[in-house]
């Protein structure tokens, strides 16, 4: 027994993880991200100077490309898992590239936000088939370990996006030199993914013509209720950062900072994370990382000093990066392996859904109620899903998961 163990960590240790196609599909997801989260928590400033909008008006608005995403993202898992996924992938970023075109166009708020509305289907789609493909370029035995490593990507480009926005928006004061960065960071984005080179798969067998797995994982319901909450808190957060800094810590440039602080605990976790993701640690790294994520969050909302303004961003990062790898894997475990396109669109649906929630939320109890009560909020939905996943999800998934790599 021992030296079949020997011989199958030498296996696992020749199958290379960083291979040049996971790596090009790495860089895919890094520029798709980095091009949309230049500009995220950017827009509620820039609709309100631009606009005049008021607090649950910007909500609405910022909350319709969530909107558009979910309606896509289920049709996105059947469409990656029935056709090409490489011509899939090319023609999902160009259409994702050619919308930054729109914001430069934008006169009135309606027009943003039919702009911003339509940028969530080529967005919803285009992370389906980037993610599905990570799947398909990693050796199955390094699988776990390799959407570890491939989160960081996006989780990096949605941390320091945000600060390079801020930077730039600071130092120029031009909102339209940002449009046109996030429209030539997405063409890159395009153009990496025209040279990917993904495995083609055999077909399954009896797998049914139509049924409703197709558009979303019903095997993994209870780990989408769950990741909807974790959803809800980072999009409240995320996107109403820089005016909670401005207006009630009177910080007016620290917002990068922030989510500087935030990547730093992103990368530090996914790498200290990958081991145990080897080893099939999945509830226990999503137990750590639910559990950093809800000290950070609560620590937001109820230390209202600088210096846990900057903690709290670390304990939130170090938490996700754990968290939300394991939560993918989770779905892809309970997944037959031709599922793997409606897995990645299940857990983005439900994250998704989480953040438009959180983002609508957030507006409302804001202008209604104040900032520090809709941060509040977003530390008693923590707590909530935090209960769920520690009292119910992880046996949930333990009972329901497939050894199907």
């Amino acid at each position: 027994m021992q030296e079949e163990n020997i011989m199958e960590n030498k296996v696992v240790r020749k199958e290379k993880l960083w291979n040049s196609e996971y790596l090009k599909v790495m860089l895919c997801n890094f520029l798709l991200f980095f091009a949309f989260y230049l500009l995220t928590p950017l827009l509620p400033l820039y609709l309100d100077s631009e606009f005049k909008a008021d607090k649950d008006l910007i909500g609405v608005v910022l909350s319709g490309y969530i909107v558009a995403t979910l309606l896509i993202r289920p049709f996105s898992g059947f469409v990656v898992d029935t056709f090409d996924r490489k011509k899939v992938l090319m023609l999902c970023f160009f259409f994702f590239f050619l919308c930054f075109s729109g914001y430069l166009g934008a006169s009135t708020l309606l027009m943003f936000f039919i702009v911003r509305t339509m940028h969530g289907i080529p967005f919803g789609a285009t992370t389906v088939a980037n993610s599905t493909a990570a799947i398909d370029v990693l050796p199955s035995s390094r699988r776990n370990e390799g959407i570890g490593y491939y989160g960081l990507s996006n989780n990096l480009a949605m941390a320091i996006a945000p600060s390079v926005g801020i930077y730039i928006y600071h130092l120029t004061d031009n909102f339209t030199l940002l449009f046109w960065l996030s429209l030539g960071l997405a063409f890159l984005g395009f153009l990496c993914s025209t040279s990917v080179k993904i495995p083609g798969r055999a077909k399954a067998e009896g797998k049914p013509k139509l049924s409703l797995d197709h558009f979303f994982l019903g095997r993994a319901w209870l780990l989408a209720v769950n990741i909807c909450f974790f959803g809800a808190c980072w999009g409240l957060m995320s996107n109403y950062v820089a005016l909670y800094g401005k207006q009630e810590l009177n910080i007016t440039d620290g917002t990068g900072v922030f989510f500087m602080i935030l990547s730093a605990g992103l990368f530090i976790s996914r790498l200290f994370g990958a081991k145990s993701l080897r080893k099939g640690l999945l509830t226990h790294n999503a137990l750590i990382g639910v559990l950093l994520s809800l000290a950070g969050y609560s620590m937001f909302a109820f230390v209202v000093t600088p210096w846990s303004f900057y903690l709290s961003a670390l304990l939130i990062g170090l938490g996700n990066g754990q968290m939300y790898p394991a939560f993918l894997n989770m779905f892809i475990k309970v997944a037959r392996h031709d599922q793997r396109g409606t897995a990645n669109s299940s857990i983005l649906i439900s994250w998704d859904l989480g953040m438009g929630l959180g983002i609508l939320l957030g507006g409302v109890i804001a202008e209604n109620v104040g900032f520090a009560e809709a941060f509040h909020t977003t530390a008693f939905m923590q707590a909530g899903g935090a209960l769920l996943f520690i009292f119910f999800t992880r046996y949930f998934f333990e009972r329901r998961k497939l050894n199907e790599n």
